[in-house]
């Protein structure tokens, strides 16, 4: 399921969209402003982003600006301001699209999808391995009739470890994709949660993260 992240501060406008795209198959994130949009992102996981450009705190341009230092998912820019200016102003900020207000919720669902078939981001996103699934939208891995949902930075390294099986990924690599370019975290931090990960897939035997020395790590499947 794509995880959406919708910044609004109009609660009532926040609240349809969110109605709207979760009848779609979204599942769906809210924030009210850029500042508790940066916090919803420190913690979950989020495909796509639609934001409203005039906002408190931190404004939907200026969010855009901060959010494209660090990630490449689409940006979507909902506002009343339709100049081209306002328009220019959006796209070199790195907003992906820019729909103008009201929004019709069939366009909105309409320029979604067109946006994550650009950046090949599916609605189904579970990775399987003999009977072990990880599902992206949950942050859980399941085994037989267990269940465990992983901390964020945790199933991030792993999600990114089972989307290229045996593919060998350095810390300098897995630091940059789940932490940021900008991270300024020790690559020992890597480690740390390589072995928490390890810890809480003990009963898993379709796979393991094995450490390639020298290298990095990798995902070797056992099925």
């Amino acid at each position: 399921m794509v995880r959406v992240l919708i910044v609004e501060d109009d609660q009532a406008l926040r609240h349809y969209l969110r109605e709207g795209m979760t009848q779609a198959g979204y599942r769906v994130f809210e924030a009210e402003d850029g500042s508790e949009a940066l916090q919803v992102l420190d913690q979950q996981g989020i495909d796509l982003v639609i934001t409203d450009v005039m906002m408190p705190n931190l404004d939907g341009v200026t969010l855009t600006s901060e959010l494209r230092e660090v990630y490449d998912f689409p940006v979507l820019m909902l506002t009343a301001l339709e100049t081209l200016e306002d328009k220019r102003k959006g796209f070199l900020s790195g907003a992906d699209d820019y729909l103008v207000k009201p929004v019709e919720l069939e366009e909105l669902l309409l320029r979604v999808s067109a946006l994550l078939r650009r950046a090949h981001i599916s609605k189904e996103k579970q990775i399987k391995f003999g009977g072990t699934v990880i599902d992206d939208s949950s942050r859980t891995v399941t085994y037989g009739e267990t269940t465990l949902e992983l901390p964020l930075k945790e199933f991030q390294i792993l999600f990114k470890l089972a989307s290229s099986p045996t593919k060998i990924f350095t810390r300098q690599q897995l630091m940059d994709d789940i932490w940021g370019y900008d991270a300024e975290s020790d690559l020992r931090t890597i480690d740390v949660h390589i072995k928490r990960i390890r810890q809480r897939l003990e009963g898993v035997n379709d796979f393991e993260v094995k450490t390639v020395w020298g290298l990095g790590y990798r995902l070797e499947v056992h099925i």
